[in-house]
């Protein structure tokens, strides 16, 4: 389940957002499906919790089975509060825990696997396949909904993704460095790529949108462009 940020509009359209780490996908994601009116589903989030779990289960991140096992027994969902889109794992509210660096990159380890990646893939398509969503991740248009009408690739150079990281996590009051927070974001990068089940990568239709130097506010107002132009095309 997700939180609505407003009923979905009739006849509301599936937009797949993906890119690396750092980008900004989950504030954009979140704030265009405001404006649609339609549903956020935060598959990244989804991932983290798996993530979350196994660390806890004291899980081999190359067990296969028992991180099938894992995920069957997980229940994953999302609640709107006064605090925005919480995640709850198995009832309790993971939304900080499942953002630290140590679970970031164990999820992109864990994601890989593809006894996960199936366990997910289906509540995803359950999740979405209605239309009137906005999803993002590293594989939503190649692989959770190749047919979306929407397509979207948004990156940013990994200097600017780092920095990004960075304060955010030192406005969280961890401590950190600059330096270690973009190495982490260019080993997010090689580990996303080079994974063997859906690797990152651009899906052939999708409209690519690079962040760096551009505010929130005009990243929204250039996806929001491409999309009438994209609809009015398909007319």
């Amino acid at each position: 389940m997700s939180c609505p940020a407003a009923p979905i509009r009739a006849g509301g359209v599936i937009i797949a957002i993906d890119g690396p780490s750092g980008a900004g996908k989950s504030t954009l994601t979140r704030l265009l499906a405001e404006r649609l009116g339609y549903i956020h589903i935060d598959t990244g989030a989804m991932f983290r919790a798996v993530a979350l779990a196994a660390k806890r289960a004291d899980i081999a991140v190359d067990d296969e089975e028992a991180l099938a096992g894992l995920c069957r027994g997980l229940t994953i969902s999302f609640l709107r509060s006064e605090r925005g889109c919480r995640v709850l794992l198995n009832g309790e509210d993971v939304s900080e825990a499942i953002r630290t660096p140590e679970i970031s990159l164990l999820t992109s380890t864990v994601s890989a696997r593809k006894s996960v990646r199936e366990c997910l893939l289906g509540l995803q398509r359950e999740m979405g396949m209605a239309g009137g969503v906005v999803l993002e991740g590293r594989d939503i248009g190649t692989v959770v909904f190749p047919d979306a009408e929407i397509k979207f690739f948004l990156t940013a150079s990994t200097a600017e993704r780092g920095r990004r990281r960075y304060l955010e996590m030192r406005a969280r009051g961890e401590d950190v460095s600059l330096e270690g927070t973009t190495a982490e974001a260019a080993r997010r990068d090689a580990q996303d790529e080079q994974r063997e089940h859906a690797p990152l990568r651009r899906a052939a239709d999708a409209m690519d949108i690079d962040s760096s130097g551009l505010t929130i506010e005009e990243v929204l107002t250039l996806m929001e462009e491409k999309i009438k132009e994209r609809q009015a095309a398909s007319r």
